[in-house]
C-alpha cells in the first residue's frame, strides 16, 4: 500500500513539473514584439518609355504615341503597383518632368509631385522565325528579344541614384504532324512577352533602390494655422505619427565631376503629426514639434525624414 501510494505522490509531481515546463516555454512567444519598421509608400512617375530601336517606325510613326513605348510602360506600371509600395503618378511629358528636377532645387517644393522619375527605352527589339522539317513533320519557331533601359532619378537631388539595362526573350513553337496540328504565322503576345521578361529583372532592384532610402517630405507652410507638411494618409502617414525634422547639409562642389553634394544634415527635432487631408496626389499633413525647433524665416533648409 506505501509503495502504491509512494508510486501515485510521484507521479502527481511527475506531471505537475512537465506542466510548468510547459508554462515556462510559452512565455517568451508570448512576449514576443515585432520590431519591423512602418513602410511609407513612395510616390513614382514614370516619366516617359521611348522606342529607340528601328522596329516599328514606319513613314508614318509617331514619337509621342509609340505602340511599344506604352506597352512598356503599362507593363512596368502594373508590375510596381503590384508590390503595393508605391503611389503611381503619369507624366508622359518629359519637358515637365525636367521642370520638375529643377523645382526641386528652388524654393517651391509644393510643385514637386513626385519622389522618384523614372525614365525608360527600349534599347534592342528583334524576331526571328527558325523551321523544321522532318520526314512527317514541320516545326516553326518564333522568337522575339526585347532590351530595355532604366534610370531612375530622385527628384529632390535630380541624381540619377539607379540605372541598369536587362533582355529578356520569348518563344513560341507550332508544329504539325502529316498536315495536321496547328499552324501561326504571326504571334503578336511575344512583344509583350519579352519586353515584360526584360522588365521584370529591372523591377527588384528599382523597389529596393527606391525603399532602402528613408522616406522623405517638406515643409509646405508653416504660420499661425500650423505647420504643414506634404504627404498623407494614402502614403502610411497616420496621426501621431513622429518624424525627424532636418536641417539640410551645406552644398558642395565635386572638382572632379562638376555636379554639386549635399552633405549629410543634422537633426533639428522632431514632429508629430496631428492631422491628414488631400487627395492622393496633392496629400498633406499637419504636425507640430515635440522636441527642438526650426528657422520659420526659411523653411526651404529643412526636410521631414522618417525615423529608421
Amino acid at each position: 500500500m506505501k509503495k502504491l501510494l509512494l508510486i501515485i505522490i510521484s507521479s502527481f509531481f511527475a506531471v505537475n513539473s512537465i506542466a510548468q515546463k510547459k508554462i515556462v516555454n510559452t512565455v517568451p512567444v508570448n512576449q514576443e514584439i515585432s520590431t519591423e519598421s512602418k513602410v511609407l509608400k513612395r510616390k513614382v512617375a514614370i516619366a516617359r518609355f521611348s522606342n529607340e530601336t528601328q522596329y516599328a517606325k514606319g513613314i508614318f510613326y509617331d514619337k509621342n504615341n509609340d505602340p511599344m513605348g506604352k506597352q512598356a510602360v503599362d507593363i512596368l506600371s502594373a508590375k510596381l503597383a503590384s508590390s503595393n509600395k508605391f503611389i503611381l503618378l503619369e507624366r508622359q511629358d518629359l519637358d515637365k518632368i525636367l521642370a520638375e528636377i529643377n523645382i526641386a532645387n528652388s524654393t517651391d517644393y509644393q510643385k514637386v509631385g513626385a519622389d522618384y522619375l523614372i525614365i525608360g527605352s527600349i534599347t534592342e527589339f528583334g524576331r526571328k522565325n527558325v523551321g523544321g522539317v522532318n520526314v512527317f513533320s514541320r516545326t516553326k519557331t518564333q522568337t522575339v528579344e526585347a532590351g530595355v533601359s532604366i534610370r531612375l532619378v530622385d527628384v529632390s537631388t535630380g541624381q540619377i541614384i539607379y540605372s541598369e539595362e536587362a533582355k529578356g526573350e520569348a518563344e513560341t513553337t507550332d508544329k504539325t504532324v502529316m498536315g495536321l496540328g496547328k499552324r501561326t504565322d504571326y504571334d503578336a503576345t511575344l512583344s509583350d512577352k519579352a519586353i515584360s521578361a526584360a522588365i521584370s529583372k529591372l523591377v527588384e532592384n528599382i523597389i529596393n533602390n527606391c525603399m532602402d532610402r528613408p522616406w522623405k517630405s517638406f515643409i509646405l507652410s508653416n504660420d499661425s494655422n500650423g505647420i504643414i507638411i506634404a504627404g498623407g494618409k494614402t502614403q502610411g502617414i497616420q496621426i501621431d505619427d513622429v518624424y525627424e525634422v532636418i536641417l539640410k547639409g551645406r552644398t558642395v562642389k565635386n572638382p572632379q565631376t562638376g555636379m554639386n553634394i549635399e552633405l549629410p544634415g543634422k537633426v533639428s527635432g522632431k514632429v508629430k503629426i496631428i492631422f491628414t487631408g488631400g487627395d492622393p496626389q496633392n496629400e498633406f499633413s499637419m504636425v507640430e514639434f515635440i522636441e527642438g525647433d526650426m528657422d520659420a524665416k526659411n523653411l526651404n533648409n529643412y526636410f521631414i525624414k522618417q525615423i529608421k
